[in-house]
């Protein structure tokens, strides 16, 4: 019998498919993008990029947090969707930007803190708006600023109409696909907008932690026939039951994602990019 399931895993395994990705398959140590047009392959969750282009890391409208995990790489779509909203963030005075992580210079899979950001469509905004210029030491060891009260019960003093208008101008952009935010925060969103005014909240996709940032997905572009899009998701602004069925559940911590621990397998144009 074990002979027979030993011959069974050698003919699987000469079975082409997807590959199966660890993060330390070198992913994580790359520091040039892939050489190529610009091209999106898979989903955020399973795949990679190719010429992927860097976001500056001090702009005039942004800074980029934590340079020494040189994740500020994305599709030009998306690093092009960070400078517009910086810039006009900015004209509206809401103040400078501080960009999270993006994704890796050929994307795939991260060693520690995101399932998701693979193909180069991610960008994780802060909340925390910033009138001056941080230093090195704070960009390196940024200090949040968390949008949901302790009880969970709604949005914390931090929260101000600033924080409420840069996720307006964000959802409006027709470059944008979905937004994971705090299901608190889109609570408060609906709360605090007119039912006929409420259409861009459907892009506000309720998700686990979130409070510091929100998270923005872009839509597959053009020149990507690779690009795995999500399912769509309910027409409709999101503010009724789909909202309320988030909010009998705890919102922070976040609960484990088992996809952080585990492998995740990527489309074949994905392999063995890390080593080019």
């Amino acid at each position: 019998m074990k002979r027979a399931v030993a011959a069974a895993l050698v003919l699987l395994s000469a079975i082409p498919g997807p590959v199966l990705a660890q993060p330390q398959d070198g992913w994580s140590s790359v520091r040039r993008p892939l050489a190529g047009a610009p091209a999106v392959i898979g989903s955020a969750a399973a795949g990679c990029v190719q010429g992927a282009q860097a976001l500056r890391l001090e702009g005039e409208n942004h800074q980029a947090l934590r340079p020494a995990r040189h994740r500020y790489w994305g599709h030009p779509a998306t690093v092009a969707f960070v400078e517009d909203l910086a810039r006009t963030a900015a004209a509206e005075g809401i103040g400078r930007l501080l960009i999270g992580d993006m994704a890796q210079p050929r994307g795939g899979p991260m060693s520690f803190g995101h399932a998701s950001h693979q193909n180069g469509l991610d960008v994780d905004i802060w909340f925390r708006l910033s009138p001056e210029r941080l230093g090195a030491d704070e960009l390196n060891s940024p200090r949040p600023a968390r949008m949901v009260a302790a009880d969970r019960l709604g949005v914390s003093a931090e929260w101000m109409p600033a924080q409420a208008r840069l996720l307006e101008l964000a959802a409006r952009s027709g470059r944008v696909e979905r937004i994971f935010v705090n299901p608190v925060i889109k609570q408060a969103l609906c709360r605090s907008h007119p039912a006929d005014d409420r259409g861009w909240l459907g892009k506000l996709r309720p998700w686990w932690g979130h409070d510091e940032h929100f998270h923005v997905r872009l839509a597959c572009p053009a020149d990507s026939p690779d690009c795995e899009p999500q399912k769509p998701f309910p027409e409709g602004d999101g503010c009724g039951e789909e909202l309320s069925s988030w909010l009998v559940r705890p919102t922070s911590p976040a609960p484990p994602d088992k996809a952080h621990v585990q492998s995740r397998r990527l489309p074949e144009a994905c392999r063995g990019i890390p080593a080019r």
